[in-house]
């Protein structure tokens, strides 16, 4: 997406101000409320900007009501890197957190059952993030990889390359020229949820919208895929906080 700019508008009294972007992907308006970004109004590529004021005066009740809804709700909790004996998500179920130090080991982390053992050089009191982060990011790169491989196989939709990042607000993405981008933060989630996403990006192959059509093609090898999407949606939070990106 791109940033267009800024603006204002004035809603049954109430003047707000709002963020516009354009997407190319996008077929229709979408506005999306946040508590952290406010109203953000995207557009498609080719929607006329003077239509805008009218449109946001027919959304005002659900704008409005949204925002509000916002300002009551209470503020995500800041980023944090676990320690020892915390429990953090994996695949779906909780594994615990142990500090371990060496003078010999590199600093790494293994999944050892329920437990995950971060070694740690020396006596160093660090962060345990950067470790933990860094052991995610390899196995989303085994285990996303290799699924995207037996999908892809199954879709006949093969791909050109795929890359794993730390997006804040995206699980995946899948561009013109068929590289897919999964966010490692999905190996928190449960292996149905992560199928899901991979689906989700392999079929913008073969459809890069989101028309009936694409969604048929989702539900065609996940019929699950609204409560796998609705997983996302609910954990969404829970999941951005448990690591500093």
């Amino acid at each position: 997406m791109v940033l267009v700019g800024e603006g204002k508008a004035s809603l049954d009294g109430q003047t707000i101000s709002y963020t516009i972007k354009r997407s190319a992907r996008a077929r229709q308006v979408r506005l999306e409320v946040r508590r952290d970004t406010g109203l953000t109004v995207v557009l498609p590529k080719s929607y006329n900007l003077g239509y805008l004021s009218d449109l946001l005066q027919d959304k005002r009740q659900w704008i409005l009501s949204k925002l509000a809804q916002c300002s009551q709700a209470p503020l995500l909790p800041a980023e944090k890197a676990p320690q020892s004996g915390d429990t953090i998500p994996y695949l779906g179920r909780d594994v615990e957190v142990v500090r371990r130090r060496s003078l010999e080991e590199a600093e790494s982390a293994k999944l050892e059952g329920e437990r995950l053992i971060v070694n740690l050089r020396g006596s160093r009191d660090g962060s345990l993030g950067p470790v933990l982060e860094q052991w995610y990011r390899m196995q989303a790169a085994r285990l996303i990889k290799g699924r995207a491989e037996e999908l892809s196989a199954r879709l006949g939709l093969p791909y050109s390359r795929l890359i794993i990042r730390g997006q804040r607000t995206r699980w995946g993405s899948c561009s013109q020229r068929g590289t897919l981008s999964f966010n490692w933060k999905l190996m928190m989630a449960p292996p149905p949820v992560i199928d899901y996403v991979i689906l989700h990006e392999l079929a913008h192959l073969k459809e890069m919208n989101h028309t009936s059509r694409f969604w048929g093609l989702v539900a065609e090898h996940c019929p699950q895929w609204r409560q796998h999407k609705r997983w996302l949606k609910d954990h969404e939070a829970d999941l951005a906080s448990t690591l500093s990106s």
